[in-house]
């Protein structure tokens, strides 16, 4: 029997279709965002580098916290995996820019951890999240 506070998948239509996993998972009004990379509709990584990836990435991310009922004030943790720490860097600037472009001035904590590879070869970053969604704008996806 589903309850409110039963975890449910929320999957926006404008991202890729998941098989085997979710965009994200609703416990009660906790969003975890699951793993966003740079992946477009098509399901190909955008090319053109780390800002590029970025932003389609962070924006996967906010489309799913969309879904729910959120907004970027929501994220309340926000983790990104780097398969370049200095290439990251040398962006930051830019990166900051597009930051506050898609979420304005929210600055939930964060961590950046190096790796050596993501699932998809071409991918350059990979974003995780956590956000609370206030039960005024919580928007709870149908359960199937």
């Amino acid at each position: 029997m589903a309850t409110s506070s039963a975890p449910v998948p929320v999957n926006p239509a404008s991202l890729p279709e998941p098989r085997g996993y979710s965009h994200g998972t609703l416990s009660g009004n906790t969003l975890h965002l699951g793993g966003q990379t740079a992946l477009d509709q098509d399901m190909r990584i955008v090319p053109g580098g780390i800002v590029q990836q970025f932003r389609q990435a962070f924006g996967n991310v906010l489309a799913t916290l969309a879904e729910a009922g959120g907004v970027p004030r929501d994220l309340v943790s926000i983790t990104i995996y780097l398969t370049d720490i200095p290439d990251y860097q040398a962006h930051g600037k830019e990166i900051g820019k597009v930051w506050r472009e898609l979420a304005g001035p929210v600055y939930p904590a964060m961590a950046g951890i190096g790796t050596t590879g993501l699932w998809q070869p071409e991918a350059m970053i990979e974003i995780v999240g956590v956000a609370v969604i206030p039960e005024e704008r919580l928007v709870r996806p149908a359960v199937s």
